[in-house]
């Protein structure tokens, strides 16, 4: 936990998805190594996935494709394997991590609204959230969309403000687990918490200087009761 802020009432807490709410690496280097595969290239190691993912499916298959196999064509390729193949793996290994169903119990309680930010494509985004999270009203649940821009720009942060109306940036909270994320709540102007449980490193977490920086649920929700005073 970092800096002492002023109180002030929070109205919105909006979640990163991959790392933040939900422990999904297993799956998603899975059905990018089968991919690579069906496309001719060499899987990469699960280790590595901790690094590629979060940017969003196109740049992930940038980024795991060898060095001379990183044309569009190859990207739309993996695609076109990827996303099916994922949508029926999606949940074989992904599970919430500890903490986190009473963690959201808790902030709805507090008369906090909650959101979905994402880098998953939409309907990955969707699935993922009602099957695990069902039972939470959230406000908007999005992810990445074809024609729109992907975090770290802020409109995904901008377009959930609208939805909510009557609300401004410092009664905001932005919650994820990765230098996109932090870049992300500091270009929308929002309070910026980085959670350390996921798949980046605190050092990288940390160089992007967020307001708060969790390392587990419980002192997530604290910071953020903390916060609303």
């Amino acid at each position: 936990m970092y800096q002492t802020m002023a109180q002030t009432k929070i109205k919105l807490a909006i979640f990163d998805l991959d790392g933040t709410l939900l422990n999904t690496i297993e799956d998603l280097g899975r059905a990018c190594n089968h991919a690579l595969k069906a496309c001719g290239c060499p899987e990469r190691a699960m280790s590595d996935y901790n690094g590629l993912v979060g940017r969003g499916i196109y740049n992930l298959f940038r980024s795991a494709l060898p060095e001379g196999m990183k044309t569009e064509e190859m990207v739309m390729r993996m695609r076109d394997i990827f996303i099916p193949y994922y949508n029926k793996h999606k949940a074989d290994c992904t599970k919430p991590y500890d903490g986190i169903p009473e963690l959201l119990e808790k902030i709805e309680k507090l008369g906090i609204s909650l959101a979905v930010a994402s880098n998953k494509y939409q309907e990955g985004a969707e699935e993922l959230v009602h099957r695990f999270f069902g039972e939470r009203k959230f406000i908007r649940i999005l992810g990445q969309r074809d024609g729109l821009p992907i975090k770290p720009d802020p409109e995904i942060v901008r377009e959930i403000e609208r939805a909510c109306g009557d609300i401004s940036a410092d009664e905001i909270v932005y919650v994820g687990d990765s230098d996109v994320d932090m870049e992300t709540g500091a270009n929308a102007g929002v309070i910026t918490v980085g959670v350390t449980w996921g798949f980046r490193s605190r050092e990288e977490l940390e160089a992007k200087h967020p307001q708060f920086l969790c390392d587990t649920p419980g002192e997530l929700y604290e910071t953020i009761e903390g916060i609303c005073g």
